[in-house]
Parts: C-alpha cells; structure tokens; sequence
C-alpha cells in the first residue's frame, strides 16, 4: 500500500471510529493495533513531568452575563511520564499537560472555536469529542490529528449541562483511561445557583503491568483492559493526590457551601461518588442543571462518560473524604480526595465527647 493511501485509510479508519461507527471489524485492527503499541510503548515514553493531577480549583469562574460571546479556545495534546504514586511511573496521555482536562465554561449559545493541537513530539494521533456539541462524533469526526498536526472546528452550545469530553480515536478506550478526558461546562442564561467554593475532579482507571505499589514503571496492561480489571481507579491521574499527604487537600470553611464537578471518564468503572462524613444535599445526576435536584442523596453512580453536579453544605469543622464507594477502589485502588473544612466546633450538631 502506497503511504499517502494508507495514511488516507488510517485517517478514514479514524474518522469513522470517531463517529461511533466501529464495526466488529474495526474493533479488531484496533485491538490488534492496540496491542502493538503496548509493545512499542514499553519503558518511559515522553517528557518527564512533576505531576499529571490537575489543581481542583483551578476552574473559571461562574459566568455573569446574558448574551452570547465567542470563545476560542486551545486544548494541546501532552503525552508525558509522571507518578501515579512516588515511585512508580506511568506513560500519560493528557489534554494540556493535565487529568482531567482543563474545565471548559461557556454559557447557553457561546460560540467556541475549538483548536486541537497534536505537537511534533507526540508518538500518537488523537482527536476530541464533545458531548456537548451537536455534529459527528461531537466533532471528533473533524479534529483528527497526527503528530505535528492542529485543526480547528467551530460549534454553538445549545444545551446546558455538564458534559464529557474525550479522545475518540479508534483506541479510545486506551487514550481515556492514560488520562484523555475532561468536562465542558453549559450554563443556562440564569447561570448556576451561587455556592462559596467549587471544585473540579476527575474519575478514571489505569490498567498497568504490575501491582498497585509495586516499584518502577508501569506500563499499560491491554490484557487488564480487556477484561476490565484496573490496577489503579483515581482522582485526576494521581492515587491519593488530592490529600495532604501528597499534592493538598481541597479547603473550605464552616458555614460555607461547596459545589463539586465530577467528571468520570472510565473508559469502563461507574463511580459510586460519596462523601464520608457529609451528604451531598443537591444532586444534578449526568450534569443536567435543568432537572429538578435531587435531595440530600448519599452515593451516586456516575457512568464512565458523564458527569455529576454535587452541592454539599458544611456545618462542622473536619475532614469530609471523597470517595467511590465501591471501597476496595479507596483502600487499594488509589481513589481519594479530602475536604478540609476549618473552623470552630459546633457541638450542638457534632459531639465527639458529650459530657
């Protein structure tokens, strides 16, 4: 096969899995590619990084206005080696150098132009699908990229909500779990019921060659993803990244009211989000702002590719720890964030030592 027609097959290939038209066939050349590149792709692969976990309050602000603008807006592909724990090492996949990637927050009939940028340095090519946007494949189907390449797509946000974006490549299922997903954010005209604080996290399984803890480099387990048996399940990329004890816990105070985004991107683990010691007092299940909340819900499944909208209000001072409740995830898997909330005891609600 001459290069320029295989590289229109694989872009063809590409563009059709991106569509969400992966037949049996298609399957199969991706399995098989899928399992070559896990040979290829033994060892560190990448720019060496301090860390893949994005900062959870590293998010834009809530939106003020009641027109429509134009965004523009650039998500760049990093395929980076970082610690999934100290001392053990991963090949990352990631939008903007982060997991998830970076919050995208537009308003009900925003328009975005939207760049995907696949640098030189890359091994991979990638694209994105926006669940938010009406058009094939969420615009994977026009962002495919090789190694050196960037495109450019346009698209209106006409409905609100909470939405996952992710990389939609015919081994999508791969480039998800090492780290290639993210939300982007549709607030309705009136915006989102105000809060003190929000964060942002991200939900995902890795399935490496070796043992949870175990030292060194970890490669990707394509046998691990086949059968859906992860070695990690974390929070933005990193096990227990989100305490004190490694990057920093999230803070809050006594009194104050905090608003969490989950976006879960799998590729295959439903997260069982709940949070030890609170109760998440306003719920918008698959992020959709314009349902009806539910009330002080205890655990809440979120399916790989969608997203949560938690509301919790904090009346005492202590740790609330954020978890799948599915806990050998949490006491084995890596899947924790902690909730600081400061400040003065409050014994009329919380009484550690009655009298």
């Amino acid at each position: 096969m001459k290069a320029s027609s295989r590289r229109d097959f694989l872009k063809g290939l590409g563009v059709a899995a991106a569509g969400g038209l992966i037949t049996s066939g298609l399957s199969l050349e991706a399995e098989g590619r899928g399992r070559r590149q896990a040979r290829s792709a033994a060892g560190p692969m990448g720019r060496r990084v301090e860390r893949v976990a994005a900062d959870p309050s590293d998010i834009p602000p809530p939106i003020h206005r009641d027109w429509p603008i134009t965004h523009n807006i650039t998500l760049r592909v990093e395929e980076v080696v970082a610690e999934i724990e100290p001392g053990v090492t991963f090949n990352f996949m990631t939008y903007n150098g982060q997991i998830p990637g970076p919050m995208i927050r537009v308003r009900q009939g925003d328009v975005v132009n939207l760049t995907l940028e696949n640098p030189a340095t890359n091994r991979l090519p990638h694209n994105v699908d926006f669940h938010a946007v009406y058009g094939p494949g969420g615009g994977a189907a026009h962002t495919l990229v090789a190694p050196g390449q960037s495109k450019t797509i346009r698209f209106r946000c006409l409905y609100p909500g909470a939405y996952v974006y992710h990389c939609a490549v015919p081994d999508l299922d791969y480039h998800i779990s090492s780290g290639m997903f993210g939300m982007i954010l549709v607030e309705p005209p009136e915006g989102l019921p105000p809060v003190d604080r929000e964060y942002y996290l991200g939900q995902h399984e890795l399935y490496t060659d070796k043992q949870p803890g175990e030292p060194g480099h970890h490669n990707f387990d394509f046998d691990k993803l086949f059968a859906e048996k992860p070695t990690y399940v974390l929070f933005n990329g990193a096990k227990y990244g989100l305490t004190a004890e490694r990057y920093g816990a999230l803070k809050a105070k006594v009194g104050e009211t905090v608003r969490i985004f989950l976006a879960v991107g799998g590729p295959n683990v439903t997260s069982n989000f709940h949070p030890i010691g609170n109760v998440l007092s306003y719920v918008w299940r698959e992020g959709a702002i314009l349902s009806n909340p539910e009330r002080n819900a205890q655990t809440v499944a979120v399916p790989p590719g969608s997203c949560g909208i938690f509301h919790m209000r904090l009346p005492v001072p202590g740790p609330v720890k954020l978890v799948d409740h599915a806990l050998t995830r949490v006491a084995r898997k890596g899947l924790l964030a902690v909730l600081e909330v400061e400040g003065p005891e409050q014994p009329d609600i919380y009484n550690p030592n009655p009298a």
